[in-house]
Parts: C-alpha cells; structure tokens; sequence
C-alpha cells in the first residue's frame, strides 16, 4: 500500500487541485528506451545528441548527473565563447534541476532521471500540475521511510 494524493487531501486537510504529477517511466532499458531519452534531452534542453549519448554513458543509465546539468547552464565565470541554450531549454534545465533536488530526490542526491523532463515538455502546463500536494506527499512518504 503506499501513499496516494487523496491521502494528502484527507490527511492534511488540504484540497488538492491541478494535474497529478506523475511520469511514466522508460520500463527497462533497452536501446530503444535509451534512444528515445536521448532524443528528449536533445530535444527539450538544447543539447547535442553525442553530448547526451557521452553523458548517458557516464551515467550508465536512464539519468544524467546534476553536475552535467549544471555545467550547461552556469558556465563558470569568465569562460568564453560561452554559447548559451534558447531561453526555454534553460528554463527546463533549471526545473528540472530543482524537481531532482527536491521533489525527485534521490538516495545519491547527484542523478537526474530523464524521465522527469516528461513534465516539464510544454512550459505552459507547468503550473497547472499540483505541484504543492506533490511536495507533500513526497514529505509523507519520506518520513514513513524513516519510521518503518
């Protein structure tokens, strides 16, 4: 049994409104789920698919590494020839920064899971997730994991 938004709405006493974050997953990996996470880093963040394709490598998974992300999109001070991403691939790679630093932590606290840019395709819908019942939800099952 786990922990489901009603159950945030009941618990806290909290009305629950917006989309319901969730994301499917790549099943497993395979090469056709490795090809198809390549292609939506490439295509939602602005990156070259060989970049994705080395990154993808190094992390040895569906992930890439927060210091990977991060080093797209805040080059350090005073690089030149920086060339920066179109405004909307930035603004992906920061929420997406942000979710894997909060909502979708992991155990290691550096992988990013692809999957998670799923949410974050259509700028526009962004807001209309219920992001605060998310959060909450993910603090509930964190500390049920730390009580169990």
């Amino acid at each position: 049994m786990s922990i489901s938004l009603d159950d945030v709405s009941i618990l806290l006493k909290i009305h629950v409104t917006g989309k319901v974050v969730a994301v499917e997953n790549f099943v497993r990996y395979t090469e056709e789920s490795r090809s198809d996470a390549i292609k939506l880093v490439s295509k939602l963040l602005g990156v070259s698919i060989e970049d994705v394709e080395d990154e993808v490598n190094i992390s040895k998974g569906l992930i890439v590494r927060k210091c990977w992300l991060k080093s797209r999109w805040c080059p350090k001070a005073g690089s030149r020839n920086t060339i920066y991403p179109p405004l909307e691939c930035t603004a992906r790679a920061y929420l997406l920064y942000l979710l894997s630093c909060t909502l979708f932590a992991d155990k290691s606290g550096s992988r990013v899971f692809i999957t998670l840019l799923k949410l974050l395709e259509d700028l526009d819908d962004v807001g209309n997730y219920a992001w605060g019942a998310a959060f909450a939800l993910a603090l509930l099952v964190s500390t049920l994991e730390v009580y169990h």
